[in-house]
């Protein structure tokens, strides 16, 4: 026998309204896809072969799909958010299930109506779907389908234990995790504590103005771990908001929003042949360095001689941008005043047909920007577009129009 061949199946714990997983890993509802990504990198030997599938053309249009194909699962995120909404396991030939640590699916077990009702319990008869031919056992937060190819629906009143099939009793063929009691209805739950890992998320970005509408820094209103316990040792959410201005120090972006992820020192500025000419013969001796915020979807630049703040970069975390995954996606609102005072408001969800609409023929061409790595000079999406408008330049996908990123200066 070649034991080379042989795959070891996953063998994973199903938790009701909550998650899929085992000691190492777990796949919780309302987990960001970034997470998940994590998750399969890090066991890259036990779960291989994954596909990720989206609509390039409008990805807010249907949900992001993220495919085990060697091991029968499939995570479904909400393409607004990036959370998960919904687990699927669709071939339970490939993966070994259990509830309360009692497997209810494995090679020794066949998941048949009787062996699920014995493992959940009593539930109510579900339903009958003629257009699929198949049943739906629903309890809260856990569906389970059972095909068939008999005629059965005028017989189907007293559940599944009440029919008799002619190919033997019916075997789950698929069933789903979710929120509530509805599957058609489901939403992606908010982020849970579990997935906060002692880290702080953004709930909304504004930008900050003075009097006479410039503007001068930006507003974030973060949420993330209490620090504090309850009675029964629970962790609870907590939310601040901090203000962070153009010339602010690195200790005071650190104070308002902790330490970053990561700092990167820039090399060159392929942008300084758009500044001004005598901006242009400025030689310094320090690099400017970017704070990277990843789960906040933010960088910030600083000034390498004053180590005061120049820019912010705010991502919107979009599959096929060359960016997506290294960010979560900034949740910001920033407001754009046309020439008649007219307002209009930007978020990761615009495109940028309304702009165009909102501003008329007051913006200029844009700028191509085309993103390489220092180690692999492709890039597979292709170059994006950068629209000035006053103290903000729009990154812009050509393929769907959608704001990829946003970079404000003073």
């Amino acid at each position: 026998k070649d034991f080379s061949k042989v795959i070891k199946m996953l063998d994973l714990e199903v938790v009701p309204e909550r998650s899929l997983g085992n000691e190492q890993w777990e796949f919780c509802l309302g987990m960001p896809i970034s997470q998940a990504i994590s998750i399969v990198r890090r066991h890259c030997r036990a779960i291989r072969n994954i596909h990720l599938c989206y609509c390039d053309y409008d990805p807010l249009a249907l949900d992001i799909i993220m495919n085990l194909t060697d091991d029968g699962i499939r995570l479904v995120f909400d393409p607004q958010t990036q959370r998960l909404k919904i687990i699927e396991v669709y071939d339970l030939t490939k993966v070994r299930l259990k509830y309360c640590g009692v497997h209810f699916n494995s090679p020794c077990v066949s998941p048949t109506n009787d062996q699920i009702e014995m493992s959940f319990g009593a539930t109510h008869p579900g339903v009958f779907d003629p257009a699929n031919q198949q049943f739906i056992l629903n309890f809260r937060g856990l569906s389970f389908f059972f095909p068939s190819n008999d005629k059965l629906e005028h017989n189907y009143s007293h559940g599944l234990g009440s029919l008799q099939f002619s190919n033997g009793p019916p075997v789950v063929s698929k069933l789903c995790i979710y929120i509530g009691n509805s599957l058609s209805e489901t939403k992606a739950p908010h982020l849970p504590i579990g997935c906060y890992h002692g880290k702080c998320y953004t709930d909304k970005i504004t930008l900050v103005r003075c009097d006479n509408g410039t503007v001068t820094g930006i507003k974030v209103s973060l949420y993330g771990e209490s620090g504090t316990a309850t009675k029964h040792n629970d962790i609870r959410k907590c939310t601040i908001e901090q203000e962070i201005k153009f010339g602010d120090g690195t200790q005071d972006v650190m104070s308002a929003l902790g330490a970053p992820c990561k700092i990167y020192y820039k090399d060159e500025d392929k942008m300084k042949i758009h500044s001004k000419v005598t901006d242009k013969k400025l030689i310094k001796d320090e690099s400017d360095y970017f704070y990277n915020y990843f789960t906040l979807g933010m960088d910030i630049l600083f000034d390498g001689s004053k180590n005061t703040v120049k820019k912010f970069v705010l991502h919107s975390n979009y599959p096929g941008h060359y960016d997506f995954n290294i960010y979560y996606r900034c949740c910001f609102e920033l407001n754009l005043k046309s020439p008649l005072d007219n307002e209009f408001q930007i978020t990761p969800y615009t495109k940028w047909d309304k702009v165009e609409e909102f501003l008329g023929d007051t913006y200029r061409k844009p700028v191509v920007l085309n993103r390489r790595s220092s180690t692999n000079a492709t890039n597979p999406f292709g170059p994006t577009f950068c629209y000035g408008l006053n103290n903000l330049i729009i990154e812009v996908m050509p393929s769907n129009n959608y704001v990829a990123s946003v970079t404000i200066f003073p």
